[in-house]
């Protein structure tokens, strides 16, 4: 979740750590109080100080916080972690943390390293905080697999699995609905091209019972005519243009793979070549990655 979500939870947390004035609360979660947060996400990272930059583009109540001589964005016990030697690091603390990581939907990105190593654990809990599309690995835990496969070794889910939809950075149906009614002129005609088929079907029922707004909602390869007064459907894609969207689909692919190859490089070679790795693990990962060959070698010829 690099950015938007990261700079919210970052400011809910400030306020937890250096605003609360409740003592019973304190008492109750001191441990919370003192957990050192990690921000382990470079995009993140420069997103958050981005936010920082631009501080005069916040709202009234966050400005006010700063004039008073709070960052909302720090906090005692934050820390962030740019290099991948430092997010390996985070693996091997033996003390209560809080874990902030990205990719949000765990396809790609550090936040499949942490879940290697901390997914199996009953003491931990993984919190999403956003949107888990249908297909990834994010989406699996959160409906309660039970095992999952990540770098190709199938790992328990025995940690403690939240969810919070609160702060997604996809809009609701009600953000929606007032998105809409804020027109002035009111649309002639609203097409829905993001979201899952029923989310789609619902909102769209939504639209027509309180807005009596005409929805379409396309299928995958339809081709419209978008005109002043109407959506014309003019036909769909030739199997040609769709075996090339698929061609595209798949050198897409490739580029998150060579991504996630190079992530993982940087946090393996400093394990391998400082002999923090067992002589078995060592055969072991040879082996895999042998594996991953024959796979690659087989799809080129």
């Amino acid at each position: 979740m690099p950015y938007g979500r990261t700079q919210e939870i970052l400011y809910e947390l400030n306020k937890i750590k250096e605003n609360t004035k409740d003592e019973t609360f304190i008492n109750k979660y001191r441990l919370l109080m003192e957990t050192p947060v990690y921000v382990d996400s470079p995009l993140a990272i420069s997103a958050t100080e981005i936010f920082k930059k631009n501080d005069d583009l916040f709202d009234d109540e966050v400005r006010a916080e700063i004039e008073s001589g709070d960052d909302p964005l720090e906090f005692d016990g934050l820390k962030f972690t740019r290099t991948a030697e430092e997010s390996k690091a985070l693996n091997e603390i033996e003390e209560p943390s809080i874990i902030i990581s990205a990719s949000g939907m765990c396809d790609v990105g550090r936040i499949k390293h942490h879940l290697k190593h901390n997914l199996w654990n009953s003491k931990n809990t993984i919190l999403f905080v956003g949107y888990q599309a249908a297909g990834t690995l994010g989406r699996r835990i959160v409906e309660g697999a039970k095992k999952v496969k990540i770098f190709g070794e199938e790992i328990a889910v025995n940690a403690r699995i939240e969810y919070i939809e609160g702060y997604s950075g996809h809009a609701d149906q009600e953000w929606l609905m007032n998105f809409i009614y804020s027109f002035i002129s009111k649309p002639k005609q609203i097409i829905l091209v993001h979201g899952e088929r029923e989310s789609q079907e619902v909102l769209r029922d939504k639209i027509l019972e309180e807005t009596n707004i005409p929805v379409t909602i396309p299928k995958y390869g339809e081709i419209y005519d978008v005109e002043e007064n109407q959506v014309k459907l003019e036909g769909r894609l030739e199997l040609e243009s769709t075996k090339r969207i698929q061609k595209l689909e798949i050198v897409n692919k490739v580029k998150v793979l060579r991504d996630e190859m190079t992530d993982m490089e940087g946090i393996l070679k400093n394990e391998i070549l400082t002999n923090e790795i067992k002589e078995n693990e060592v055969d072991r990962i040879r082996v895999k990655l042998k594996e991953i060959e024959d796979i690659i070698v087989s799809i080129i010829e």
